[in-house]
């Protein structure tokens, strides 16, 4: 019987949004319509979750009998358990403008800024449901110059702070962003999400330029196979066979030498890594695809995590304050997975991780690993490439027409080309 409440009290959201709309289209009366509810016959109270507040002491307060709370509690169990309402979120009531006899018909609860639940006690009924805000797509293109980070020009232009960690997702393999350098610079072109006026995110990188040391690093989006990666401007994939760290949003406190003055030790001697400064329980991340083939205490290393990864090559994380759940000797891990998370076990002044890698055994420099790239673009994939890339570095470059975007990558239709003329048809 509950999920037969459930169902309609959806249906009924459902359907009035749909007539409103209707109603539009042949211009009848239009109603106002908040989180999917005809709100001209009540009158809104909103309210915020306050620290040690339930969800029964509201609606008790509203006049809402303990029998009808508790069939609430039962019914929300499989949708949105009552229990879960945080303190500091808002609550809208939908009150009945009947002046003698006004009482709570709906309360709703934005357990996010985007979605919702909505509580149902209409006619002697309960009923729950959720529902997500409209979500506005803007398309926007920013520009920064960079004075010590990515995070600090992100900051300092005033974007969305989750684009810093869209930007490293597409160029984690390509660009070192702990060697970043006063006078880098990115262009980008994104979809940012908006709930009325308020910026909640953002969606796809639709393209970006970012000059790192000189060189120009294109992010071109196209879709080759079933999934949607980034290239560069030739066609070769962003995408290489070791990630350029294993581990974001930190520092280099030490690099790789051979003759480095040991804190704890000291006295010098070789320090074959390089040390990332991190706040303990930062997630690690396997840099290649790989198998773990050591995991455990390493004297001076603590916990130590090695993976031996394609031509020969192995990577090593030192002073682990645990391993992630699962990393056992044998396991085969895939690149980008988290493995462990930063500490100070071992011989260590402070939550670090050492990183290390070795090709055939010797000790490499880690900031300095000769990459191989991933599969290019196709030759039957290079024209519809090529095509979308003009246009969006053309889009990067300055304003463009908005028919000329490129605005979808499921089908790419590229422009018909003029038959040639028979010769016999060529005038002289």
């Amino acid at each position: 019987m509950r999920r037969t409440i459930l169902f309609f009290m959806a249906g009924v959201l459902s359907l009035t949004i749909a007539c409103n709309r209707n109603a539009k289209t042949r211009g009848e009366e239009q109603h106002t319509m908040v989180y999917g509810i005809i709100a001209d016959d009540y009158n809104l109270e909103k309210g915020e979750i306050r620290n040690g507040q339930t969800l029964g002491t509201i609606l008790d307060g509203y006049g809402v009998s303990a029998r009808t709370i508790d069939q609430l509690d039962r019914a929300a169990r499989e949708i949105f358990p009552l229990r879960q309402i945080r303190a500091g979120r808002p609550y809208t009531a939908f009150l009945t403008k009947d002046s003698i006899a006004s009482h709570l018909d709906f309360l709703v609860y934005e357990k996010s800024v985007t979605d919702y639940v909505v509580f149902g006690f209409v006619n002697d009924s309960v009923s729950i449901s959720t529902g997500q805000k409209p979500i506005e797509l803007r398309r926007t293109k920013r520009s920064a110059e960079i004075e010590s980070s990515l995070w600090g020009a992100i900051m300092q232009e005033n974007l969305p702070y989750s684009l810093a960690a869209e930007l490293e997702d597409v160029y984690q393999w390509t660009v070192d962003f702990f060697g970043v350098q006063k006078g880098d610079k990115f262009t980008v072109i994104y979809d940012e999400k908006f709930v009325d006026t308020l910026s909640v995110g953002v969606g796809r990188i639709w393209g970006a330029k970012f000059t790192h040391g000189g060189r120009e690093i294109y992010a071109i989006p196209f879709k080759q196979g079933d999934k949607v990666q980034y290239w560069e401007y030739d066609g070769g994939s962003l995408r290489k066979q070791m990630l350029k760290a294993p581990l974001k949003f930190t520092r280099i406190s030490s690099k790789f030498s051979h003759s480095r003055f040991h804190p704890v030790l000291k006295r010098y001697r070789p320090h074959h890594g390089v040390d990332y400064a991190a706040p303990k329980g930062t997630p690690v991340r396997a840099v290649a695809d790989g198998v773990v083939v050591f995991r455990g205490w390493s004297g001076g290393g603590g916990n130590t995590l090695k993976i031996k990864h394609a031509n020969n090559m192995m990577t090593g994380y030192l002073h682990l304050s645990r391993f992630a759940k699962g990393i056992v000797k044998g396991k085969r891990v895939s690149q980008g997975e988290v493995i462990g998370y930063v500490g100070s076990t071992g011989t260590s002044t402070g939550p670090h991780l050492d990183y290390r890698v070795w090709k055939g055994g010797k000790p490499i420099n880690p900031l300095k690993i000769p990459q191989e790239p991933a599969v290019p673009i196709s030759k039957d994939n290079l024209e519809a490439f090529e095509f979308v890339r003009d246009r969006i570095v053309a889009e990067l470059a300055g304003e463009v027409a908005e028919s000329e975007r490129i605005t979808q990558l499921d089908s790419i239709v590229l422009p018909s080309k003029a038959e040639p003329q028979p010769a016999s048809d060529i005038k002289e």
